[in-house]
């Protein structure tokens, strides 16, 4: 099988070598400089001493040898290093343990024609990659390669689908081509490691300061000029990186033609499009048993709990299934995300998946498709998923001995507790991510009265809304470009390329843009509520639907607010974490006494509110009231008291957590009356159908 690399990746490929031997260069300059420099100071160190033995120039002698020792260690501390990637999370499988996938392996590998993986491993997430341990040498020598399969990833896909998957990344290492990319990669992260990576180094110093005052001076200055090498290699790597960036976007797509020559351009993009409501249907599952932790429940297989989740999630946006797994097509794929930004140089090496799918329907390669499910490939998957589980869950800290939630408790929990924290899907996702825009309630008025309630929740609408958003999120990383928070040097709005500079003159576009799109949403938000009004009129339930709108209304403006007390409390309190003199701890308590009394105030309402009556657990709400009605002491006798801390810093995160909850919970009570309220509507033409 022979892949023609295209002409960007020969320009890239070459323009990364390139950057490699101007780090060599530059490396091997420095390299010269240290040793004239040890040189220099270990010949001055000895002259001093024989041109006047004595006690003072002994040790002034001995710190200025080890001032150009210290620097030239620097510089070669990296060649006998060596980068062990952590493997605590995976599991080792062999040939005898799983001869089928092995055999699948097998046929990837020679396909590709590169070599079977040194070890095989299986991991807990929705993923599989390839990886290897590397030190300096490995720029010269070759390095065999790892590869992890991630349960999460064997449980959403057809065999079909996984050969595509790992054929993607050995993809990478095919023909001789493509390994110039896995070549740049390779020193790359080594460049990494070695700007980055001086704890031994300073380890190694600090140690040989304590052993005098006289070479803590020359340690210190040592410290000094290996900044100085760390600020060149750190421009260094930068430049290397901003190259390697760009190669690696096209090794993304020659590696997606390799798995669509031996899979099939189906296979690859439909997993691709699959991946996130998989990824998302696992994340669903641990977040359902981080809430569990307090109970001391876990989960026998979580991997059966991921593949109903990522069921119940297609059912409720009305997915097409095939093979028994959800098909997700581009369109629903894409339509919440509608950033125009893309920064090149922080995550461009990686192309977008719509960008993936035009590209393998371009190629069009038709396979003989093997269909069953993956999991098929394994002896006993479901033991293997058990097996996997009990290891994820044995990294958890449970206060007492764990129990397994059973599979039918799960299910229950977990759509009731999916029902309690989503909107109703007749909106169209219109909510999900925003909230009715602010006006005035009594003042405002209809622009069309006549618009039906698939009008006012249309694609179009929905599509107007998270633009808006994307703008407004889009806007905010451009002004952190501007004010140099993010250290870009380029990026790509709209499909047009600007310089970091640059960024400030598109901000007045994209506020000119957002004020538009604003209009237009917050007209259509009028415009829902005057519909809704008037079914409230119609329905006889007008003064609730007015109450619950001006409710919540009257919380988001206070919201602002409220939060900005949370910020405070963590500022004020910060001081905690950090060493303090005891003077100024007192001094520090005191001071914030009004602020503190402020807190148990909100908390006192918080725990009188009936919107929590259900939301605190029982040991959550003791807690909390201890603390709205206790004056505790922090500090005395020169110790913290700890305890209380506790209760003080619990105070302050669930203040901040019940605000964004109460946020939600009545902005679900309005979207909730809403829906009756239209489903009422309906209802007597359903009947009368």
């Amino acid at each position: 099988m022979l892949i023609q690399t295209s002409n960007d990746f020969r320009k890239k490929g070459q323009a990364a070598i390139f950057s490699i031997i101007l780090f060599v260069i530059v490396y091997i300059l420095l390299f010269i400089s240290a040793i004239a420099l040890t040189a220099a100071c270990v010949t001055g160190g000895i002259m001093l001493i024989a041109a006047k033995p004595m006690f003072f120039t002994l040790m002034i002698g001995l710190g200025l040898a080890s001032f150009g020792l210290l620097i030239f260690y620097f510089l070669i501390k990296f060649l006998f290093k060596k980068h062990i990637n952590d493997r605590s999370y995976l599991t080792e499988i062999t040939q005898k343990d799983e001869p089928e996938l092995f055999a699948m392996i097998s046929e990837i590998v020679k396909e590709t024609e590169t070599d079977f993986p040194k070890k095989v491993y299986l991991s807990y997430d929705v993923n599989a990659s390839v990886f290897y341990d590397s030190n300096f040498w490995s720029m010269f020598l070759p390095i065999k390669k790892n590869l992890t399969i991630g349960i999460g990833l064997v449980n959403v896909c057809t065999k079909q689908e996984l050969k595509a998957i790992l054929a993607h990344e050995f993809g990478h290492f095919s023909q001789r081509s493509m390994k110039v990319g896995s070549y740049v990669y390779n020193v790359n992260q080594i460049i990494f490691n070695l700007v980055n990576d001086d704890e031994s180094y300073r380890n190694t110093i600090q140690s040989w300061a304590s052993a005098s005052g006289y070479f803590a001076i020359f340690a210190e200055l040592a410290l000094k000029f290996t900044r100085g090498i760390q600020w060149i290699l750190a421009k260094m790597y930068s430049y290397v990186n901003i190259r390697h960036m760009a190669l690696s976007r096209e090794m993304e797509f020659h590696a997606d033609e390799v798995a669509a020559n031996i899979a099939g351009s189906i296979a690859l993009e439909e997993s691709l499009l699959r991946m996130d409501l998989a990824d998302n249907s696992y994340n669903n599952v641990l977040n359902f048993y981080d809430a569990k932790i307090q109970e001391n429940k876990a989960s026998k297989n979580i991997y059966k709990e991921q593949a109903f989740v990522m069921g119940f999630l297609a059912k409720e946006s009305e997915l097409e299934m095939k093979h028994d797994l959800p098909v997700v097509k581009l369109e629903e794929a894409g339509i919440f995300n509608k950033s125009k930004l893309n920064i090149e140089n922080q995550w461009a090496s990686h192309p977008s998946t719509e960008d993936r799918v035009a590209r393998l329907r371009k190629l069009n390669i038709q396979k003989e498709s093997d269909n069953v499910p993956a999991r098929s490939l394994f002896k006993n998957f479901e033991q293997t998923e058990e097996k996997l589980t009990q290891k994820l869950f044995s990294n958890v800290q449970y206060e007492s001995e764990r129990s397994n939630l059973e599979f039918d408790h799960f299910k229950e929990e977990f759509e009731a507790n999916y029902n309690k924290d989503t909107f109703d899907k007749i909106f169209n996702n219109y909510y999900d991510n925003k909230s009715p825009d602010r006006f005035d309630l009594e003042t405002s008025n209809p622009s069309n009265e006549n618009l039906s309630f698939e009008e006012l929740f249309g694609k179009d609408k929905v599509e107007i809304a998270y633009n808006l958003i994307a703008l407004e999120n889009d806007k905010s990383t451009i002004e952190a470009i501007s004010k140099k928070e993010l250290d870009i040097k380029t990026f790509d709005y709209d499909g047009t390329k600007y310089k970091a500079s640059e960024a400030k003159n598109l901000i007045p576009k994209l506020e000119s843009e957002i004020a538009s799109l604003k209009e237009e949403v917050t007209e259509n938000d009028i415009n829902i509520y005057h519909y809704f009004l008037k079914l409230s009129k119609d329905q006889n339930s007008e003064y609730e639907f007015r109450t619950r709108y001006s409710d919540f209304a009257n919380y988001e403006k206070s919201y602002e607010d409220r939060f900005k007390l949370y910020l405070e409390l963590n500022e004020a309190f910060s001081f905690v974490s950090i060493t303090t003199p005891f003077d100024q701890i007192k001094k520090n308590f005191r001071k914030h006494q009004p602020l503190e009394s402020k807190l148990k105030e909100e908390i006192k309402q918080i725990l009188a509110d009936p919107n929590f009556e259900t939301e605190i657990t029982e040991q959550s709400r003791k807690d909390l009231d201890y603390y709205s009605k206790n004056d505790l002491i922090y500090f005395n006798n020169n110790e913290y008291f700890n305890d209380n801390l506790q209760h003080l810093f619990f105070a302050i995160n669930n203040y901040q957590y019940y605000l964004g909850r109460n946020f939600f919970l009545l902005k679900k009570k309005l979207i909730d009356q809403m829906s009756g309220l239209e489903k009422k509507r309906v209802q007597p033409e359903i009947s009368s159908l």
